[in-house]
């Protein structure tokens, strides 16, 4: 059967255009169409493609050991206010390493909720604040939220992670160690973060994300395990030069790139997602979060 092929590389180059504003949803479906010319299905390609949510809860939001619930915080270089959603531990006590959770550039949606929620189950506080709140939030699905996101002011945007980060770290239960970890956008917010709020931030875990501006790279001064997928071909553009940053300001750094990967390849909520390879990056991650935040 033609849908049992594997899905062209090219079309997870479109999607990626597309996720990214490089073209209009109209163009997007038009070159899957090609594909479909040639015996794929819409359904195989999108499937493989766009999230489907009900795939990406690994901890359940009423997991016994853990408490969540949505705080706000305030923000007066970036939107005034915004909002997270918070998660504990249920049964530790005393102050705890905070990570912030990054989502990627549609808003809080249901795949970063959870893995706020892996980070609590693993012993960690998490905060996972949503860019859109200003706007009412995450819409509930990721094409208006993509497009929200979009119409916001990027600098404001960058102000409320660097609040959030700010607020996290200096919340009643922080043991004053900060994680910071994002996907995509939020790996870039990662960066940002690192180059920008210097110790404030122990340790850095961007996934696929771009790095900061380079005229404030030599000020990251966190430690950072950077993951890469290898058929990344725009951010991994990017790696060669922000190497050569890092080097020169002396970061303690790791990268790590993931053999035949997408970008998103994280996120279980898509065809995208590896298994293998997502679950060796997440043990790097919280094992990272334990040497440096303990």
């Amino acid at each position: 059967m033609t849908d049992s092929r594997p899905i062209p590389q090219e079309a997870f180059d479109w999607y990626d255009e597309y996720a990214h504003g490089l073209i209009d949803r109209r163009e997007f479906f038009s070159r899957l169409g090609g594909l479909v010319a040639l015996g794929f299905t819409m359904t195989t390609l999108t499937s493989a493609l766009l999230p489907n949510y009900a795939l990406a809860e690994q901890v359940s939001f009423n997991d016994p050991e853990i408490v969540g619930s949505y705080k706000t915080f305030p923000s007066p270089k970036g939107y005034g206010e915004g909002r997270g959603y918070y998660v504990e531990p249920k049964n530790k006590e005393g102050k705890l390493p905070v990570v912030l959770v990054i989502h990627e550039n549609r808003g809080l949606n249901p795949y970063i909720e959870d893995v706020a929620r892996r980070l609590a189950k693993a012993g960690f506080i998490a905060f996972a604040p949503d860019a859109l709140y200003s706007l009412g939030g995450y819409p509930g699905n990721d094409d208006e939220g993509r497009s929200m996101q979009s119409s916001l002011d990027k600098a404001k945007i960058e102000e409320d992670f660097i609040a959030a980060a700010q607020f996290l770290k200096s919340s009643e239960r922080s043991n004053g160690k900060l994680g910071a970890v994002g996907f995509c956008f939020g790996g870039y917010i990662t960066n940002m973060l690192a180059a920008t709020i210097g110790d404030d931030l122990s340790a850095g875990v961007p996934f696929y994300g771009t790095p900061a501006e380079k005229s404030i790279r030599p000020n990251i001064t966190a430690p950072l395990v950077i993951q890469f997928a290898s058929e990344d071909k725009r951010v991994n553009a990017t790696w060669a030069e922000y190497e050569q940053d890092l080097k020169a300001a002396k970061v303690d750094y790791k990268a790590y790139i993931y053999p035949n990967t997408q970008h998103g390849f994280h996120n279980d909520s898509t065809g995208r997602y590896a298994e293998e390879e997502a679950e060796l990056a997440w043990s790097r991650t919280v094992d990272f979060f334990n040497q440096k935040l303990a």
